[in-house]
């Protein structure tokens, strides 16, 4: 099919298919030099021992002081951020904002430790520490430590650069995060599934 007609326009498609299979062919010979560099000069450094370290200290950590009747609503709030955190992670990198100098798999754009274990982590702990306190309260904490304390820190610690982001821009989305999370923390919809129909 060389053309398409949708809604009167007149779409050209063997010339999209190339530009879009040129795009991806781009992308592939990057990830490939990507790869290439990770395994000589990322893999086993000090740097990535740091890294494996962050995605699983702060998970066994939790497993051991979590509040336990809360385990499974906790974790659903975890999977939750990490689903965020990786979307906004993939789309920062993939619009330049920032990267990534040394990550554990080379094999997406976004940095686990940071997606899938520190700020997941975080949240849930704080989530169920002092659960009394104003959630609003508790967010601006969680998001002036991520943005001020947090970020520069990896910044510092070369793991990201930022050539487009500033930290400020950070603040309101782990806000929302945090407030969102909190929100479905304290759901109680939940029905149990059983065999009956």
């Amino acid at each position: 099919m060389e053309s398409l007609r949708v809604r009167g326009w007149k779409i050209n498609m063997s010339n999209h298919n190339n530009k879009i299979q040129k795009i991806y062919e781009k992308v592939h010979e990057s990830y490939l030099e990507k790869f290439e560099i990770w395994k000589q000069d990322i893999i086993f450094s000090w740097q990535w021992w740091v890294g494996v370290l962050l995605t699983l200290l702060p998970w066994i950590l939790w497993i051991k002081y979590r509040k336990k009747e809360s385990t499974h609503r906790l974790l659903y709030v975890a999977f939750f951020v990490m689903i965020v955190s990786v979307w906004l992670d993939s789309i920062g990198v993939q619009l330049g904002l920032w990267y990534y100098n040394y990550e554990v798999l080379p094999f997406s754009p976004s940095y686990k430790p940071w997606d899938i274990t520190l700020i997941p982590v975080l949240t849930i702990f704080l989530i169920q520490t002092k659960p009394q306190v104003n959630p609003f309260v508790k967010a601006v904490l969680y998001s002036a430590f991520i943005s001020f304390i947090s970020e520069p820190l990896f910044v510092w610690a070369g793991y990201v650069v930022y050539p487009r982001w500033e930290y400020i821009y950070s603040f309101p989305i782990y806000l929302i995060i945090y407030l969102i999370s909190d929100f479905l923390s304290t759901r109680n919809t939940f029905v149990k599934i059983n065999n009956e129909r």
